[in-house]
């Protein structure tokens, strides 16, 4: 890994396609050094050879995965926990508990870990931020969506107890909750069924990725004292999670 020692470095993670995607290249275009994180490394060495930027693969369900990750930065300005997802749409009665323990071990676990291990070098950077994207879905329940929306209750609550308690330190922290954007999210809900996937935006125009990323930027380059805590975005067309204008 070759990092200028005077770059600003973020960390993106889940950044091999949608938000964490279009976030690299937004925060890279700021002047940032992103490292991106995820799975899939072939698209990550792709992203990071467009933006300047370093690729390395991290499953933020894996300890070991984190660790090593974490291991070889030589600094983090910036932490985009983005690694997420949904999985199934059933009713409490029909829960998958496989799909909740993917949920839970990504949105949950995955961002305590990646945050965990990160957050000294955070500190040490002395204009540390941490960015976790929640969703709508942090601050209202929807029929078919306990497991997801019980994650995302406990990110966001995780994130929010981070606030408190690292009051005094030079770290700022924002959460922002999407509403609905049009990725990989509900295919990914959906195990691949496009169909039904594609239904989920119908007679909308959802937000797409650099909606988000735009934000995102916008909250990195504030001055550092200032605290953006929480952003909501939805599309015009959504008031809540399951309440849409359909044409």
């Amino acid at each position: 890994m070759t990092i200028s020692p005077d770059a600003q470095v973020a960390v993106v993670t889940g950044a091999s396609s949608g938000i964490g995607e279009a976030t690299a290249r937004t925060l890279a275009a700021q002047g940032f050094h992103v490292v991106v994180g995820a799975r899939r490394l072939d698209r990550l060495e792709k992203l990071a050879e467009d933006i300047g930027g370093t690729a390395l693969e991290l499953d933020v369900t894996d300890e070991d995965s984190v660790d090593a990750f974490a291991a070889v930065l030589p600094r983090v300005d910036v932490l985009v926990n983005n690694a997420g997802g949904a999985k199934g749409l059933a009713p409490v009665l029909e829960a998958d508990l496989d799909d909740w323990r993917w949920m839970w071990e990504t949105n949950v676990l995955g961002t305590l870990r990646i945050t965990k291990a990160l957050l000294p070098k955070l500190i040490a950077s002395g204009d540390g931020l941490i960015v976790t994207i929640t969703s709508v879905a942090a601050f209202e329940a929807y029929d078919n969506g306990s497991g997801y929306t019980s994650a995302k209750h406990a990110q966001a609550v995780l994130h929010r107890t981070l606030r408190g308690e690292l009051l005094g330190q030079p770290v700022r922290l924002t959460e922002i909750a999407p509403g609905a954007v049009e990725t990989e999210f509900s295919l990914v809900r959906f195990h691949g069924d496009e169909d039904r996937a594609k239904k989920v935006y119908e007679g909308i125009t959802p937000l797409v990725a650099a909606d988000v990323a735009e934000v995102i930027g916008f909250v990195a380059s504030r001055p550092s004292h200032v605290n953006l805590d929480q952003i909501i975005i939805k599309p015009r067309d959504q008031a809540s999670p399951g309440r849409f204008s359909r044409t």
